[in-house]
């Protein structure tokens, strides 16, 4: 069997496994593989193979994790627009109780309503910014 094809063999095998486990490392490993595999089809030696799947699977690792390591981390599930359709809705408030809460109507459903730290209360349209349990979280438009 040639080398290239064991590359490649490996690369599938690497790609299968990232599939099981959701694990994006094993991606971007496969990518130092494939890249290999590459080098074997070219006709390097053995050891230049492994020193080009060595390199470039991790670059492609340490390149994905200085990639994530910029973007801002995710909001939690109760304030994610992705994940909750609620968050960035308006409801009307009519007043506010002495707790600091409220109830609204709201998609058919009476709700409690409370509000966003440091936010100011009174009558109006208010912005729905995090959903806790049944209690909508709010902000003055």
């Amino acid at each position: 069997m040639a080398e290239s094809t064991l590359w490649w063999l490996l690369a599938g095998g690497l790609i299968a496994l990232e599939l099981l486990t959701g694990t994006f490392y094993l991606l971007m490993l496969s990518l130092g593989v494939a890249g290999a595999a590459i080098a074997a089809h070219l006709g390097a030696s053995v050891t230049v193979q492994l020193v080009v799947a060595a390199l470039l699977g991790g670059g492609f690792v340490v390149a994905w994790r200085s990639y994530k390591k910029q973007q801002p981390p995710a909001l939690p599930a109760g304030a994610n627009r992705d994940v909750n359709l609620d968050i960035g809705e308006t409801l009307h408030i009519d007043g506010w109780d002495d707790d600091g809460t409220s109830t609204a109507k709201y998609r058919g459903a009476t709700w409690t309503v409370s509000l966003r730290t440091g936010a100011v209360s009174g009558a109006g349209l208010y912005r729905i910014v995090e959903v806790i349990g049944s209690r909508l979280v709010v902000e003055k438009l």
